[in-house]
């Protein structure tokens, strides 16, 4: 199978920066909704605007489990959401981040495809964050990351031993 690459290219590194930014926020922004940091439910732009209203939601795309595991779950998702908000963010361990939010937006896209129908996912563009995750989770280098500030720390003293050897 072959691949694209974009090489050294300017275009490439902010492409991945902005779609690492654009995940983190993602991630942490639904979480913000979440516990009413956007406002409060019924404002512009506010999906939940606080945990319960959150719950609510997530009984209703799991309608077919136990009523039971609805908080755990959801507490689960949070958690995930501010664990992979905050590393892509930062890029550090992006590619396991970026993977495992693309997971957890998949496993919420087919809830919401098997609860609300095809529509729903289609209207927040998830299929596109789980693309971008997966792209970004493959991506061979990562610009303006914390994962890179670290490589070249690792690199370095290994080339020059190499080097004087």
């Amino acid at each position: 199978m072959s691949t694209i690459t974009l090489r050294d290219s300017k275009f490439a590194s902010y492409a991945t920066l902005l779609l690492r930014i654009g995940l983190g926020v993602g991630f942490l922004s639904a979480v913000a909704d979440r516990f009413g940091l956007w406002g409060a439910f019924g404002q512009p732009n506010v999906e939940w605007g606080n945990f319960s209203r959150f719950l609510d939601y997530t009984h209703t795309l799991i309608w077919y489990l136990p009523a039971g595991m609805t908080a755990p779950l959801g507490i689960v998702a949070t958690i995930a959401e501010i664990l992979f908000g905050v590393l892509l963010l930062v890029g550090w361990h992006t590619r396991a981040a970026a993977l495992l939010g693309g997971l957890l937006l998949l496993t919420f896209g087919t809830a919401m495809t098997i609860a609300l129908g095809i529509k729903a996912p289609l209207n927040f563009a998830v299929l596109t964050g789980v693309g971008g995750a997966f792209v970004l989770a493959n991506c061979e280098s990562l610009p303006f990351s914390v994962d890179e500030l670290l490589s070249r720390r690792t690199a370095d003293p290994f080339a020059q031993r190499v080097h004087e050897g």
